[in-house]
């Protein structure tokens, strides 16, 4: 595939060069003149392009790379990714988990409400093999918590895996992208809770299987006021003391 072609782009006072060449990118984009698999232009030309020298425009470069926006291919250059909304909010996700515990539960509002919706969306939209997959991480669970000692990291990551096929099935992209993002730090303080607050993973596991209940049935609103009471749940327990290590 040919480089896309650039014009000259308009210098920005008070940023930064490398700053002009993410921002340079991202309009290149937007107008079109770059689109999802599209090779950049070699270095030399982009730089001029965008008005900067070189280092800053390897800066740029890398840190649109770090966002998902392009990908250096070895002895070939460095091309616009497929734009996916999964690739492009993963850093969110890491933003997410720097934050101190004491802002989880407003995380996990957000993610509350945006995963309500998407159950009611999956309950008309997810398929058989959905359904099946579902089914199955849930029969796992229900076996590994028969266990004297249950494996808490093996039960969460099943619960994880269920809620991603949910979002996933709502047929939103951008919206399973923003659950999945929200969805690790929250799981991860339930995980500690969980070790700490006997039958969580027993109350967790019931409400799921409530839930895959109403999705089987095709009842949106069933779905949507099961997810809520589910994760109504998760987010009191956030609530509750916190724990001592």
């Amino acid at each position: 595939m040919t480089p896309a072609k650039v014009g000259e782009q308009p210098r920005t006072s008070g940023v930064s060069q490398s700053e002009v060449v993410v921002q340079g990118v991202r309009q290149m984009i937007i107008d079109g003149r770059l689109r999802p698999g599209d090779r950049l232009p070699v270095e030399k030309d982009l730089a001029a392009a965008l008005g900067v020298s070189r280092n800053p425009l390897r800066e740029g470069v890398r840190a649109l790379s770090m966002m998902g926006v392009l990908e250096t291919r070895q002895g070939d250059g460095t091309y616009v990714t497929t734009l996916d909304p999964s690739m492009l909010l993963a850093p969110m996700g890491f933003v997410v988990d720097l934050q101190d515990g004491s802002g989880t539960h407003h995380l996990h509002a957000v993610r509350r409400i945006l995963e309500t919706e998407a159950a009611a969306s999956a309950a008309r939209l997810i398929g058989a093999d959905e359904l099946a997959a579902a089914a199955e991480l849930l029969e796992h669970n229900a076996t590994e918590l028969t266990r004297a000692e249950p494996n808490h990291e093996t039960v969460i990551e099943n619960d994880i895996a269920f809620h991603r096929i949910i979002a996933q099935a709502g047929g939103n992209p951008v919206l399973a992208a923003l659950i999945d993002a929200l969805g690790g730090r929250t799981m991860r303080d339930r995980l500690r809770r969980s070790i700490t607050q006997p039958g969580a993973d027993d109350t967790a596991h019931r409400e799921h299987l409530s839930i895959l209940s109403a999705l089987t049935t095709r009842d949106p609103d069933r779905a949507r006021a099961r997810m809520a009471t589910h994760l109504f749940t998760v987010e009191d327990s956030l609530l509750g003391p916190p724990i001592t290590e």
